[in-house]
């Protein structure tokens, strides 16, 4: 009679759902295939660390958001200060290539940090890297808010120079949070990866909601551009309190230490180390980068940089709609609603998912650039206005937008599925080096695109 082996370690507690596991074959216990120490995995209660993962995504872009969301207050800082009439529609130099050199100065410093950024990994804790780009973007906003009560007129170039280089340094500590913090929360499960995606997008939401707020307090642009840099500083100290408070909880050192150190212990030993050919996986996600750079650098070359040009077609006529809420509310909000929306679809359709059918879609986007340079931004000497009324501009605005979300979210899907498990994670991050390399070229353009209008 055969007799049942005792597969049980010694001083190993026995779990009675294991044991209704157990399959009886031929008079043997073979236990099935689950890890011999499984820790219990803490619960995030209240969705604490849920809810600051979507507030740090949402700040890993906000020196962007807020510094080109505020139209009105660089309009008012580099106007012509002769002319005591601040309407005046004629603007300076300064007022119209303003947005664009924005872009320039953001993506720039972010791509070449993005691609540093994995050296200070290794060199420089999680902690220090967090808390110090945080603390340093709050320095900078400090900064910010005090030139704003701060008479700049008489030296308008060089507080255009000051201005210029807090956004490098801001986009700097940006890059740096941003690979933080995307690399950290990739040891949790993919809730928290999306989380800290829709923070991303809804940033440019915040950011136009906050303008469109301090605007309709009424007051001069000083006043509503203080309490907008105002709110930047709150949500950027919001932060740094909330992620002392997460580093604190059992949930999320559970997942930063004791899950690394058990599968590094338990798992690791069971696989062979696998070789990362970079150039091998160039060729299977070359369609999906170029398609993620297309899409970038199209959006780039004409967004914000013409769109918050484009006037509404009853400016000047005394509604405030027209003249104050126009361009806050159609080129930022309605970019980003449609950005955001575009995001959300592609997570829930993922379809097209062939690289080359995807590359074909983002290059088709190239029609967005002529449609809204043929619409009614101002001031212009050489395209004349085909789309003049606002029904026209908001319509090709949101499907650029819309697109723009879209087709980006579906393509940074879609890349790691084309590669082997242990090329994923570097897949994933030649994606961010081709969206990088498109805002900076895109940005690049948009300072022709400006001048060619």
């Amino acid at each position: 009679m055969a007799h049942s082996v005792n597969t049980t370690p010694l001083l190993q507690e026995v779990d009675s759902s294991d044991n209704e596991n157990d399959i009886l074959e031929n008079g043997v216990v073979i236990r099935d295939n689950k890890p011999l120490f499984k820790s219990a995995e803490p619960k995030d209660k209240y969705y604490m660390a849920y809810i600051i993962f979507y507030l740090l995504g949402m700040v890993t872009l906000l020196p962007w958001n807020f510094f080109i969301t505020a139209d009105d207050y660089w309009l008012y800082k580099f106007r012509n200060v002769s002319n005591n009439d601040t309407s005046v529609s004629k603007r300076t130099p300064l007022q119209t290539c303003f947005t664009s050199y924005i872009s320039v100065a953001s993506a720039v410093p972010n791509l070449v940090f993005l691609i540093l950024n994995t050296a200070l990994t290794h060199r420089i804790s999680l902690h220090k890297r967090v808390i110090g780009s945080l603390t340093f973007m709050l320095g900078l906003f400090i900064m910010t808010l005090v030139f704003v009560t701060t008479n700049t007129d008489k030296w308008q170039d060089t507080f255009f120079i000051v201005t210029i280089t807090t956004i490098v340094l801001l986009n700097v500590c940006s890059a740096v949070l941003s690979g933080s913090i995307f690399g950290v929360v990739g040891r949790f499960c993919p809730i928290y990866i999306t989380a800290t995606l829709g923070g991303q997008a809804l940033g440019g939401i915040f950011a136009a909601l906050a303008e469109i707020a301090s605007l309709s307090i009424g007051a001069s642009s000083v006043h509503s551009a203080f309490v907008y840099f105002l709110i930047g500083n709150l949500t950027i100290l919001s932060s740094i309190i909330c992620y002392i408070i997460l580093t604190k909880t059992v949930f999320f050192n559970f997942h930063l230490y004791e899950r690394r150190i058990a599968q590094n212990e338990f798992e690791n030993e069971l696989l062979r180390p696998r070789i990362i050919d970079h150039k091998m996986i160039v060729k299977k996600i070359w369609t999906h980068g170029l398609s993620m750079f297309m899409v970038f650098a199209i959006t780039l070359s004409v967004y914000p940089s013409v769109t918050v040009l484009v006037e509404s077609e009853g400016k000047g006529q005394g509604r405030r709609w027209n003249d104050v809420y126009f361009v806050p509310t159609i080129a930022y909000l309605l970019f980003s609603v449609g950005d955001y929306l575009g995001r959300i679809l592609a997570g829930r359709i993922q379809k097209p998912k062939k690289g080359y059918i995807l590359l074909i879609l983002s290059t088709a986007r190239f029609v967005f650039i002529p449609l809204l340079m043929l619409c009614n931004a101002q001031p212009r000497s050489h395209w004349a206005v085909v789309f003049d009324h606002d029904y026209e501009y908001i319509s090709i605005l949101f499907l650029c937008a819309l697109s723009n979300g879209y087709l980006a979210n579906i393509t940074a899907i879609c890349a790691p599925r084309v590669v082997e498990s242990h090329e994923k994670e570097t897949a994933s991050s030649m994606m961010t080096v081709f969206m990088g390399v498109g805002l900076a070229l895109g940005s690049g353009i948009s300072l022709y695109m400006v001048k060619l209008l």
